[in-house]
């Protein structure tokens, strides 16, 4: 699998179900949620507004998309909910590596920079460093309409792990929104 296949293969609507393991409290959570993942154009005012703060040429970067999510929580009575532009930079040289932009980050809600690789067996692997934790996802496709992801949030020294948790997500095949 090519990382633009990775790409265009995640456009879509998925209902995810997570299992989290939450090591600081001793606490497990279960996540269900809808997340929608929509494709941007290279020249989308969010897509420039990302390569402006971390100043990059739009010619450089590649399959642009905003990823949304609602979703519930057994840990909280609250729904939750977010949206992030995420902006990919293959590498000259090798394009299944490179760096993820994003405008907020998935262990911090601060804007981060990921270093990504698609493996060959088409696992891709996304690495990103905060101030205060690290965190590593996993995502691969079981078929075309179903993914599997597992993340880790460690320390900052990388030493300890804080949370570990994996997601099972189906492609929504019917038009509706629910």
């Amino acid at each position: 699998m090519e990382i633009t296949e990775f790409f265009e293969l995640s456009i879509g609507r998925w209902r995810s179900q997570r299992s989290g393991h939450h090591l600081a409290f001793a606490h497990f959570e279960q996540v269900l949620s809808n997340i929608d993942i929509e494709s941007l154009s290279t020249d989308d005012p969010a897509v420039l507004s990302i390569c402006q703060l971390y100043d990059t040429d739009p010619g450089s970067i590649t399959h642009p998309f905003r990823m949304t999510w609602k979703g519930e929580s057994d840990w909280d009575d609250k729904p939750i909910s977010g949206s992030t532009v995420l902006v990919p930079i293959p590498d000259i040289e090798n394009p299944s590596r490179g760096k993820l932009l994003r405008d907020q980050g998935y262990a911090e809600t601060i804007p981060a920079v990921g270093k990504y690789h698609l493996s060959e067996d088409g696992i891709f692997t996304l690495l990103t460093e905060y101030e205060h934790a690290a965190a590593e996802e996993r995502i691969w496709f079981a078929t075309p309409n179903l993914r599997f992801r597992v993340a880790t949030i460690k320390t900052s020294d990388g030493k300890g792990v804080t949370t570990a948790s994996f997601s099972s997500e189906i492609r929504s095949l019917s038009s509706s929104t629910s």
